[in-house]
């Protein structure tokens, strides 16, 4: 007979979930870095996300991509007396992120539409090119390259790029960038990049989380 305070078969499948769950509420997952708990979400997606709709989230999650990650829910009135408290905290971000997330991920649609290999790849002198025109002509080389890493650094911890190992000069940008600088945006990209042009006295635009 099952001793009652030895865990049972029935626990299993509220294990299964918090180990799903768990992860995206960390941050974002990647099927090619853990294929085995991207099977686990997909074979859950619907109780993942009943659950998480319970904490005011969403799971937003893309086959095709390969990356799930969770968002507060876009339907919330945040104003109202009842309404729950935001779990995933909307953050400004600075010019210079920005300005190359947007850059970033016009290159990724350019890169897309050439129908080549599915992982863009960039040195850090093509991403200093990049921004180079939004710099006043003559501008410090050094000072315009540490900027440059200073910002690749910034948008890394964001979880939008990464260094590549053993390579530090090289970065992939991540396909993650899609899901938040999405087409409708990206329509707009030469409005956008006028903006940026001449950034505000404050040098916050933009939402981490849209």
């Amino acid at each position: 007979m099952m001793n009652a305070a030895e865990p049972g078969h029935a626990d299993s499948p509220a294990r299964e979930l918090s180990a799903a769950v768990i992860p995206l509420l960390k941050g974002v997952v990647y099927q090619e870095e853990n294929p085995g708990l991207w099977g686990s979400l997909l074979k859950m997606q619907a109780s993942v996300r009943d659950y998480v709709a319970v904490l005011g989230l969403e799971l937003i999650l893309d086959e095709a991509e390969g990356y799930a990650f969770l968002r507060s829910r876009q339907d919330a009135d945040e104003d109202s007396p009842t309404a729950i408290p935001r779990l995933v905290v909307r953050r400004q971000l600075s010019y210079p992120v920005s300005l190359l997330l947007a850059l970033l991920r016009k290159k990724l649609a350019e890169f897309d539409a050439g129908g080549g290999d599915t992982r863009l790849i960039l040195s850090r002198e093509e991403v200093v090119e990049l921004v180079r025109i939004f710099f006043p002509a003559g501008s410090n080389e050094v000072k315009l390259i540490g900027q440059v890493d200073a910002t690749i650094n910034k948008i890394a911890e964001l979880g939008f790029v990464r260094r590549l190992r053993g390579q530090n000069q090289m970065i992939e940008i991540r396909r993650i960038l899609k899901a938040f600088v999405d087409a409708q945006w990206l329509n707009r990209f030469d409005e956008r990049l006028a903006e940026y042009r001449q950034p505000s006295a404050g040098g916050e635009v933009g939402d981490e989380n849209g």
